[in-house]
């Protein structure tokens, strides 16, 4: 029974008047149906486009749920029709895209379909069962539909998988499984095979892959870095048995090495050996019977065991099961077992093309960083030279440095001096010792003193009775000076009381009064009176010894104020280089010291000196390159980088 229903899944109409109702399953892939409606039919209103259509058999058997497509109508005199075609309805999956980049590292096989399914518009199906654990990562970039991503998932396993999928419930169920390994029905020649054909094509055969993935020249993704620096992978025994047969494979949707190499081990194991296809037409005999029997049930996806006359009895999988009429003729089953034709690994064969699917890739370019340097430095400060590789950097082709080692610079020669106003320095005290210093002696005289009178003053007059004297003596009047080596010659010099005098040869002693022997005494009567002095002008003759002699001076502990106006100085300007520069210089990056290098150097390669991730790659992030001189030095430096870039990062501005 063909039944068409609305998008809420209601059934509108029963399509009895179909004819030449076909099927096609395939393994791994969307199904399709045919059939024909006369086009007069009044039913042809209910099959629109993107509706869906239900297909059972005439003994019940659910085939499947669908979704109209394509539709040509043909009429002529013999044929008023209209042919439809419908997929399945894993096509929804085309309804979403995945916009922009989408990149999953290291996650679970059952999470990275949840994240696919995730992206639906409307949530027609849900996830059931994934009977894999496995930990790739994948990257996706503006995928026209979920379903090439969904189905590209378990493309790197290294052994078979089955999508399979229920569509009696809402939201549909798909399930990842593994497939069963021992047979559960037969084909026996002259029992239910109708005829085979078996085809056996060496020219598929490949034993040794060359995988390439995203990318072009030498950014291409190859599988060195995850493969032993060895850019293929083979099969030993088929090229033991077979010869050397090579192929590079290029899917430019992979973006991960490990993800590429375990995809082109899983291929390789199909290609090993020539391609045997078998193409059995077989009687459905479960339709001709009133009790049939399970191992008579041929469906796709199951293990056949087929048993012939003249090749013996091979187990394979039906891969692909068709009806060309599911009414007319519910017997006649055509059966595709082992390997089909083509790529077993191509998700949306010719499907992709109906569907309008473009596989738009994760596409780069190459591109060159420059960082340029030009300071002056010393090995106390040296030349630190950074630059930054960003995450969506994708491979590093090189990383060179240039540089020159010149003479230092300078840009102001001097700085011309200001004055200042000193008030007062400070400093400690101190004792000092002056130097010795000789005695002198000088003689002179005063100057000219005029005489002057001069009355004194009134004394009053008294009589005085001396005590009395006995015995001859005498009175001294003047007194000798003894100093005759300063007196002239032919006189000597006296002195009388408050005078010096000199008397012409006088006889070198002191001049006294006569003597008196009589005892006496002395009666004085002094009458008041006074005194008048005269001065005469005269003249007071000096002379001055001073000693050989030193003086001693000591300054105490103190402190000076100094005040210094404010002020400027001005500069000298120019540009002044040092008169020598550095003889050598090391060069330290991310931290190791390059060996053997010049203080001027073209294009040295620092690819193995910069710090690499455990994988061996260089790491995304700040790196840091030091040029140390051995003293004062200009170093004029570029840092060169060519890198291999996916723009996954910002937006366009």
């Amino acid at each position: 029974m063909l039944m068409t229903m609305d998008l809420k899944r209601e059934y509108t109409a029963i399509l009895e008047n179909a004819t030449k109702v076909s099927y096609e399953k395939i393994e791994n892939e969307i199904g399709s149906i045919e059939f024909t409606m006369p086009i007069d039919d009044p039913k042809n209103e209910q099959i629109q486009a993107l509706l869906w259509v239900e297909l059972t058999d005439n003994e019940n058997e659910y085939i499947g749920l669908y979704r109209v497509m394509p539709s040509e109508i043909k009429k002529d005199r013999s044929n008023f029709t209209i042919h439809y075609t419908a997929y399945h309805v894993l096509g929804t999956l085309l309804d979403s895209v995945l916009f922009g980049y989408h990149e999953l590292v290291n996650k679970k096989t059952v999470d990275v379909i949840n994240y696919v399914l995730s992206k639906q518009k409307v949530k027609h199906w849900v996830l059931k069962k994934c009977e894999f654990t496995r930990y790739f990562s994948y990257a996706w970039e503006n995928e026209n539909g979920l379903a090439d991503a969904l189905f590209s998932i378990p493309k790197a396993f290294d052994e078979d998988y089955i999508w399979e999928w229920n569509t009696q419930v809402y939201p549909f169920e798909l399930s990842l499984v593994k497939p069963k390994t021992e047979p559960v029905c037969r084909i026996q020649e002259g029992y239910n095979m109708e005829g085979f054909e078996i085809k056996v094509d060496p020219n598929s055969l490949v034993n040794r892959v060359y995988p390439l993935g995203s990318g072009e020249g030498v950014n291409q993704i190859n599988i060195k870095s995850v493969n032993n620096n060895v850019s293929y992978v083979e099969d030993k025994a088929s090229i033991q048995k077979y010869g050397l047969v090579e192929y590079v494979w290029v899917d430019q949707r992979f973006t991960i090495p490990q993800a590429l190499k375990d995809n082109a081990q899983a291929m390789l194991k199909k290609w090993g050996e020539p391609k045997v296809s078998w193409t059995v037409t077989a009687a459905d005999l479960i339709k001709l019977t009133d009790e049939p029997l399970e191992i008579d049930k041929l469906r796709q996806g199951s293990v056949v065991m087929i048993n012939t006359n003249d090749y013996g009895s091979v187990n394979l999988r039906i891969k692909k099961e068709s009806k060309s009429d599911v009414f007319g003729q519910p017997q006649k089953l055509d059966l595709e077992i082992g390997n089909l034709k083509g790529d077993i690994n191509t998700t949306m064969s010719d499907l992709g093309r109906k569907q309008e699917i473009n596989e738009t890739y994760s596409q780069g370019a190459t591109n060159i960083l420059n960082y340029s340097y030009q300071d002056n430095c010393e090995a106390a400060y040296p030349a630190n030279i950074e630059f930054y590789l960003d995450d969506d950097v994708f491979h590093v082709n090189t990383v060179e440095l240039t540089f020159k080692t010149k003479r230092y610079r300078g840009y102001t020669k001097a700085v011309k001096g200001g004055g200042a106003r000193v008030q007062s320095t400070s400093a400690g005290g101190s004792s000092t010792q002056t130097s010795t210093d000789g005695g002198s002696y000088s003689t002179g005289s005063t100057t000219s003193g005029g005489g002057g009178s001069s009355q004194t003053s009134s004394v009053n007059g008294q009589s005085t009775q001396t005590s009395s004297a006995g015995g001859s003596h005498d009175h001294r009047m003047f007194r000798k000076i003894s100093n005759a080596d300063q007196t002239p010659v032919g006189k000597q010099r006296y002195s009388a009381k408050g005078a010096v005098f000199e008397i012409t040869s006088g006889s070198g002693n002191d001049i006294l009064t006569d003597q008196a022997s009589d005892a006496h005494s002395h009666t004085v009567s002094t009458p008041a009176h006074s005194h008048n002095v005269n001065i005469p002008n005269h003249t007071h003759n000096f002379s001055i010894n001073i000693p050989n002699h030193s003086h001693k001076i000591t300054i105490p502990a103190h402190t000076h104020q100094v005040v210094l106006p404010d002020h400027t100085h001005p500069l000298e300007w120019g540009i002044y280089e040092a008169p020598n520069s550095a003889t050598s210089v090391d060069i330290v990056v991310d931290g190791t010291t390059i060996p053997l290098h010049e203080t001027n150097q073209d294009r040295l390669d620092l690819v193995k000196y910069l710090k690499k991730t455990s994988s061996g790659k260089i790491s995304r992030g700040n790196h840091t390159i030091q040029i140390k001189p051995n003293k004062l030095a200009r170093i004029e430096a570029q840092v060169i980088c060519r890198v291999f870039i996916q723009s996954q990062l910002g937006g366009q501005f």
